[in-house]
């Protein structure tokens, strides 16, 4: 499988709004929550690294703040890391189902996703509709070889996410020459037989290296 920014990262982009340390901070604590909200990494890391030094968050909030500099490793990938902040933010916030997930992908990124699907079952029990997160499952299965269970999380994820899942689908399996249609965000019968050839490949990704790219948005 392929390094790739992880769908996860759209979802904490709206932690950038609604999280409670950047709405709440003042002072040197704003200045570093917003490097720990933003988009580059490695102020990511300083940022969400200054604010757990401080240590004056109520556990709820900090645990936000360890999943965003998870988030940052995991982009980096250092997995190892970015699972031990994981750890540390869902023993904070136990129903965070973001964080969940995101640890059951980084595990699947080390070459551990087995140790994933508690992980991912759990998210999907707070979140059972989360194409985010049926996605990280699928990828899980089609790596243990539990083909058909991947594909039907496959086909969930375009059920549930739509035309912005499947563009990305066919984005992907485009990039693995294995999906030859327009790029558009359309469910058609080629897109499925290409998504069920990946299905049997362990290698195959049919996601996009670069979720980001103008092509696959």
């Amino acid at each position: 499988m392929k390094l790739r920014v992880p769908a996860v990262a759209s979802v904490f982009g709206l932690a950038l709004v609604l999280s409670p340390v950047l709405r709440c901070a003042a002072g040197d604590n704003a200045s570093a929550a917003v490097d720990c909200f933003g988009e580059d990494n490695e102020r990511r890391i300083e940022g969400c690294t200054a604010l757990i030094e401080r240590g004056d968050q109520a556990p709820v909030e900090m645990s936000h703040v360890y999943a965003m500099r998870a988030l940052a490793y995991s982009l980096k990938g250092r997995y190892d890391v970015a699972i031990r902040d994981y750890d540390v933010a869902i023993s904070m916030k136990p129903d965070f189902a973001v964080a969940l997930n995101s640890r059951a992908w980084a595990y699947l990124r080390s070459g551990k996703g087995a140790m994933g699907l508690d992980d991912v079952e759990r998210s999907l029990q707070l979140s059972p509709t989360s194409p985010n997160t049926l996605d990280t499952r699928a990828h899980i299965y089609q790596t243990l070889g539990r083909l058909e269970e991947a594909l039907h999380d496959y086909d969930q994820v375009m059920s549930y996410g739509g035309a912005r899942m499947i563009k990305l689908y066919q984005c992907g399996l485009a990039e693995a020459r294995l999906y030859t249609g327009d790029i558009d965000g359309t469910l058609r019968p080629e897109l499925s037989q290409a998504l069920e050839r990946c299905v049997h490949d362990k290698g195959c990704d049919p996601l996009p290296v670069d979720e980001r790219n103008e092509r696959c948005r």
